[in-house]
């Protein structure tokens, strides 16, 4: 961990959005590496477990499953030698992401077109109007 960075876990949960129970249920299920702790027994995160929850988020937000989130996490930590692994599950969720965007773009495309025919409708129907 580094030293100039030692936060406490209500400090970390303020910078990444999540509750102090949120981070220790990350922790719980392995998403997160066992965080480093304070002589007192409290934990401690670092830039690395900040960098990590970060990109856990991401995932998340990206609607990775979370059995692919752990999966993720436990090749992390077993180094160096899983990131080939690493990528594949990567390229596998990206494709996923980017058929979804695929998706959203074609019905983002619908709905333009919906709202461009009723402004036109409402065109029409204003100048086919008489003024009294």
């Amino acid at each position: 961990m580094d030293d100039e960075l030692a936060l406490t876990i209500r400090d970390a949960a303020a910078r990444t959005g999540l509750s102090p129970h949120t981070l220790r249920y990350y922790e719980r299920i392995g998403l997160l590496g066992r965080v480093p702790r304070a002589s007192s027994g409290h934990r401690r995160y670092g830039e690395r477990e900040l960098r990590m929850i970060d990109f856990l988020r991401k995932l998340q937000a990206t609607g990775m499953p979370i059995r692919d989130m752990l999966r993720y996490a436990a090749l992390v930590r077993r180094g160096d030698d899983t990131r080939p692994a690493r990528r594949a599950l990567l390229e596998q969720h990206e494709a996923r992401v980017q058929a979804r965007l695929d998706e959203l773009a074609g019905n983002l495309a619908i709905i333009r077109k919906k709202i461009a025919m009723y402004g036109e409708a409402t065109t029409t129907k204003k100048k086919g109007t008489k003024t009294r």
